[in-house]
């Protein structure tokens, strides 16, 4: 008999299902237990990437990290390698922009790329997107690799606006309009106005 009274919980077999006990009396099966686990995993693995790419627009990505990564940027799971970037990615994704912006409440787009350059490769940078655009080492786009900076000169200003590169023309940045957010550099609205890109030359910040 089970003492509902007991501070322990306390399970028996009652066909197929496990029935559990706890001191409140609550009757639990196994199923329910599932379905808990279930919604759990699902929270985890559903969510949005936010993307104006245009070939993948109205699209839904879901699953792991490296399944929902490999999916935006065209390349294998096993090419997700730098599991830690894109979980920084994924937890500031759609936070939205504000001018002079350094946290979760808001943002801009060389907040974010000096936040991102310093907790995933431990590098300091500038603070200002045209300062960046100065001390990068230049490169052609044909050359850029997964953390290399891209900029822009939007509304008539030079490096206005920076990015941060990631696989297949896809680059990380914070649009006004949408917030943190993956977009293609090849489209039209940003090609048009794509000026400069780079790698990082600052060493390890303890130097």
């Amino acid at each position: 008999m089970i003492n509902r009274w007991n501070k322990l919980y306390t399970c028996r077999e009652a066909g197929s299902r496990m029935l559990i006990t706890g001191s409140s009396g609550l009757l639990i099966t196994n199923g329910f237990i599932l379905l808990l686990a279930l919604l759990s995993l699902s929270s985890c693995k559903t969510k949005k990437i936010i993307t104006d790419a245009s070939g993948l627009r109205g699209k839904e990505i879901t699953g792991s990290v490296e399944q929902r990564y490999s999916a935006i940027l065209n390349v294998r799971e096993g090419d997700i390698k730098n599991e830690k970037l894109y979980k920084f990615i994924d937890s500031w994704m759609g936070v939205p922009h504000r001018t002079g912006g350094m946290d979760k409440g808001g943002i801009d787009c060389s907040g974010f790329t000096s936040i991102l350059e310093k907790e995933i490769y431990n590098k300091s940078i500038p603070r200002t997107a045209y300062q960046m655009a100065g001390s990068v080492k230049r490169k052609y786009e044909e050359e850029l690799n997964e953390g290399d900076l891209v900029f822009f000169d939007f509304s008539g200003q030079k490096y206005s606006h920076v990015g941060v590169y990631l696989r297949n023309n896809k680059f990380v940045h914070v649009s006004t309009s949408k917030g943190v957010i993956i977009s293609d550099l090849k489209d039209s609205w940003y090609y048009k106005y794509f000026s400069r890109c780079g790698s990082v030359q600052e060493a390890d910040a303890s130097d």
